[in-house]
This record gives structure tokens, sequence and C-alpha cells, in this order.
């Protein structure tokens, strides 16, 4: 994900990862984007304070993304594997939109990521094949959709 987001003319800045975990994102950031402001937000607490000791020039927020109140188009890049589920998370601000967790965190991604800002995700396919088109139009009225790979059904399973 990285080598797509420095071809797509990345080359550093302020990055968000709004699922962070322990951190993996934050590791695997090539040498080039090192210099870059890391901010990751997580849920879980001994997860997050596993992030933050390892990456401890990151700012590492332990609570749920729906918490966090970022201020609009600051980030230069949002990268992560965003979790996934059939439940909501609830924010005044996206409520409205009955988004399932995995919508919500491309949603508020997307208003925390700048114009002409890159938001790189792992998804499922319940992002881009569901039935009903809604979260694809509120993605498409904000966003263009700049590139996607579909992963084999058996990338995870080793």
């Amino acid at each position: 994900m990285y080598d797509a987001v420095q071809r797509l003319g990345f080359d550093g800045g302020k990055i968000l990862e709004p699922a962070v975990g322990s951190g993996n994102f934050i590791g695997a950031a090539p040498d080039a984007l090192r210099s870059s402001k890391f901010t990751g937000v997580e849920l879980d607490s001994i997860t997050g304070r596993i992030a933050s000791q390892l990456y401890q020039d990151a700012n590492i927020h332990i609570k749920g993304f729906e918490e966090i109140k970022f201020p609009d188009n600051f980030f230069d890049l949002a990268i992560s594997n965003v979790p996934f589920g059939d439940y909501k998370v609830y924010d005044p601000k996206y409520s409205k939109h009955n988004f399932l967790i995995h919508d919500y965190f491309f949603a508020k991604t997307l208003d925390k990521v700048r114009p002409g800002g890159i938001v790189a995700f792992i998804t499922s396919k319940g992002t881009m094949d569901k039935k009903n088109s809604a979260v694809r139009q509120y993605i498409s009225e904000r966003a263009d959709l700049i590139g996607a790979i579909r992963l084999p059904n058996t990338t995870f399973q080793k």
C-alpha cells in the first residue's frame, strides 16, 4: 500500500491510521516516509498501549474513532485495515447515514483527509459489492477512486 501511495506522489506529511492496532502500518512505513507525523487511533487499550510503546514518536489515541475530534481536511494520508462487522458506531455527525462500522470509517476518514490527500484502506467486498449503493454514492460524492485491487480469497488464510 505504501508503494502505491508513493507512486501516486505521496512523499510524506501527516498520516492518520484510524484503526492502528499495534501499529503495523506505522512499522511498515518505508524509510522515505519515516519523517512523517503519524497519528493512530485504537479502541483496545492493550493494543493501543503496545502501539504507543513501539512507536513513541507517533501520537496514539486510545479511544474509539467516533470519540476523536480531529479537524477536517487535516491529514495528507490515511492508511488502514479498518474494522469490519455487521454493527454500527454511534457518532452524531454520521448516524443519520446508518453506516456499518467499515463504511463509517470511510466516511469519517474522508472528512479528515485534505482535498488532494489519499485514503488507502483494506476493505471487504461489503464496501464495493453491496446491493445497496448508498455507501458507494456517499463516497463518490466526496472522493475520486484512483485505484482498487481485489485480493484473492486466500490472502489472509496464512
